[in-house]
Order: C-alpha cells, then structure tokens, then sequence
C-alpha cells in the first residue's frame, strides 16, 4: 500500500485498514477549519506560472539602500563564490554518512573547521549549525551539560531575537535565566559578576554587540572561571579581522551567524550558525565533527568522527537533536574566507570600521541627531536619538529609496527614538551624504 493515495480505491483500502471511514478520519479538525470548497484556482501551465511568479517578485523593493544591520549584513559577495559553490557536486546538503564516497565533502567541512578555529581563535569546531540563534541556544546547553548547573546569565545587549529564541526553547525546560541591563551599551559588570555564583553555569555575552558596541570580556572570563562557569561569546565574524578574539578574552565558547560569510541577506536565509569551542569541551559539542586520519592503504582521509545526535547513539546519550547538514553554507563561508585572505578580511573589516566611522560623523553633524551611548568604540554600527518616532521616520526614508535602520522600540522600552544604522563596505560616501540629506527632511 503506497504511503499517498491517488485513487479512490485506494483510499478506500485504506480506511478500511485502519477501520475508520473519512469523516473519522477527520474528526479531530474543527468544523470552522473544514470548508466544503477551497475555492482554489485552476492549474496553471509553467509559463502562466513564472509570469505570476514574476509579477509578485516585481512588487518586492530591492533597489533599496540597505543601512540594517541587527545580526544579518549587506556584504559584497564576490562573484568566484557562486560559481564554486554552485558546481553539481556540492549541491547537496545531505550528511555526508559513507566516508568512501563523500572525500570532497569531507575535505571542505574539515577546512571549514580549521577556518572557524583561526577565525576566532579557538581550538576545535563543529561542522556548523542552523544559524546564529540556534547556536547560541545550542552553546547555553552544552555549558549545562559542561557543568551540570541550572543558571544563565545573558545581558541584554545580545542580540533581542537570539533572546527570544532562547526563552522559546527553553520555555518549558527547568533553566534558571538572569538577565543583566546593559550600562551605556556596554556589559555591565557590576551587574553580572554580582549574578556570578557557585550555581552559575555560563554567562553568555556578544561582542561586537546589538548596538554595534565593542567591548573586551577578558576581566569577566576570569570571574566566572573562578566560580567555575563558562563564557560564551557570540560574535560578528567579519569583526574579528581586526577586533581581539574571543579565544584571546579565554571564552569556554564562541558562536555567531556566518551570513556575512559570503551569503546574500535572502529573506531570512539559508543561513549558517558557526560553534567553536576548547578542546577539553569537545565531546560536549552538538552536532557533528570532521576529523583528518589515514586509511589502509596511508592515504590522507577524512571521517566523521564525533556524531553526537540521537541518530547515531543512544538518545540518552546525545548531545541535540541538530538534523540538517549545513555544509553548503559552510563551504560558502569557507570559500569567502579563502578568497579574502587573512590581508583581505582585515581590510574588509577596517572598511567597515572606517565608513560607519564617517557616517556616525556626518549624522550627528545633524541639528537634534545625537549619539545614545557614550560609548567611544564600534564596529560598523552604532545607536543614534532622533528628536521624533524612529519608526516613522524609516518609514518616510523607505519611500526615498533608503533602509535606513532597525527602531529600537521593537524590543527595547524607551528608546522610540531610537535607530540602529549599520555601514558596511558597501556603503559610499555618496549614499552616506544621501542618507544624511534625506534624514535631515525627515525630522
């Protein structure tokens, strides 16, 4: 018996299988949910299709000047990188479980490892995660798995939509979570070592931060080594071509979203979580692991060495449940790292540093524009007040061609006037001086 029924009579085979009839069936759905007639449209043939489809993309603004910035960035992606990542042998992004016949993937997902490791400074790397909020919901378990405490402390200056996924995943799971408030946009410490006790599992902290803040976390990994918790640091990875490592600060974890590695905004995805952590933490990781080894005849190999999912040991035993195998995404970011270079991410990352260096300039030369925090040093995004609704002046600069920013009220009290505007490489002189001139019209 086929697994869908196409025919009537075998519809009727297998209702009569199960001993039900088809209004049994589908009894459990609410009668307001059942509709005698969808009122669907007919099919369509493949050109009517890709004319309608086409029509709805034409509705989408994409000539936009992006200015957003909040965890996902517009980066130039050079061209080399599709026309690698898009050969036929790399399309899938299946688990790679027969080691004979999948040396390729193999070999990338251990480079990109090895590329995860120098980037952040750390000493072992997982084969990559689902995205940036994941991984840090999936580094926070680890570090109770580490420990075998009950205590998180997570200041308020990571970013508010990892937040939101934390409190989602852990809704129903007995974590004791403590959230300390940022002082002037950076960490406070006066707040977080008071929090840091002998229950205290790991503090989780981000740098650069949701306000494009920098900061150095060395003073705090020491503090809760002593108490016996982990650090975990979610990081900006194109930051880290000029910013101190989170390996230097002597973080326990290091997670963040590798967008800007090489992947287009797209909507929201596909993106790519990255995990880097020490080694003596390693059998703790989630997910998968790429080791390099020898095969019988002493050629160079590469295996999968530590699967620690329930689908390959004892579900008792595993570490997450993490299925899809993000190794596409991974090979675009390991890709865009080997084009760049060690020479070509710092220079992208001092660009960045640079231009938003200008634009915080040429804004706050603006009458009744001024910087929120105090806060001397950021990367390639910063906070500014304006003297009128964040909002609606996003709003009126969308409609000039301009995305200027994320509002802060969406998920911080009081700061309704509020704009988080990020500068990239992208970004010119001229569509910073644009965007200066079209926010002096707006307030």
């Amino acid at each position: 018996m086929p697994f869908i029924s196409n025919t009537p009579q075998q519809q009727k085979q297998m209702l009569s299988d199960i001993g039900l009839t088809m209004d049994e069936l589908f009894a459990d759905i609410g009668k307001d949910l059942m509709h005698e007639n969808f009122n669907l449209p007919v099919g369509q043939t493949e050109q009517q299709v890709r004319n309608t489809l086409a029509e709805l993309a034409a509705k989408n603004s994409i000539n936009l000047t992006c200015f957003l910035g909040g965890g996902f960035y517009d980066h130039f992606i050079p061209a080399a990188i599709y026309s690698l990542v898009s050969r036929s042998e790399f399309y899938t992004a299946y688990t790679p479980y027969q080691p004979e016949l999948s040396q390729g993937t193999l070999q990338a997902i251990y480079e990109y490892q090895s590329a995860i490791c120098r980037l952040t400074d750390m000493e072992a790397a997982n084969a990559s995660l689902y995205d940036g909020g994941t991984a840090i919901y999936e580094a926070m378990m680890m570090a109770l798995r580490i420990t075998r405490r009950n205590k998180i402390i997570i200041d308020d200056s990571v970013n508010p939509i990892y937040r939101v996924m934390i409190d989602s995943y852990t809704h129903n799971l007995k974590i004791q979570l403590e959230q300390t408030h940022c002082t002037d946009g950076l960490a406070s410490r006066e707040q977080i070592l008071e929090k840091i006790d002998n229950e205290t599992a790991a503090v989780i902290l981000q740098n650069p931060n949701f306000f494009g803040c920098i900061d150095d976390f060395t003073d705090i990994a020491e503090a809760a080594h002593k108490k016996g918790a982990l650090l975990i640091v979610s990081c900006y990875p194109i930051s880290l071509g000029i910013l101190k490592t989170p390996g230097a600060m002597d973080a326990d974890i290091v997670i963040g979203e590798g967008q800007s590695l090489g992947m287009p905004m797209s909507f929201g995805g596909p993106y790519l979580g990255f995990m880097a952590t020490k080694m003596k933490y390693v059998r703790k990781m989630p997910g998968r692991i790429v080791g390099q080894t020898k095969d019988k005849l002493d050629r160079q190999s590469f295996v999968l060495t530590l699967q620690a999912r329930e689908q390959h040991i004892r579900r008792d035993k595993a570490t997450s449940n993490i299925c899809s195998n993000e190794a596409l995404c991974a090979l675009t970011a390991l890709v865009y790292l080997s084009l760049l270079g060690k020479q070509g991410l710092k220079e992208t990352a001092q660009l960045c540093a640079d231009k938003a260096s200008y634009a915080y300039k040429r804004l706050t030369a603006i009458p009744n524009v001024k910087p929120h925090f105090k806060a001397k040093w950021f990367f390639n995004e910063f906070v500014l007040d304006l003297p009128c609704d964040a909002a609606d002046v996003i709003a009126k600069l969308i409609e000039k061609g301009l995305a200027a920013g994320f509002p802060l009220s969406r998920y911080y009290k009081g700061m309704e006037n509020s704009i988080l505007i990020c500068v990239t490489e992208k970004r010119t002189k001229q569509q910073i001086g644009i965007l200066a001139e079209a926010l002096e019209t707006c307030i």
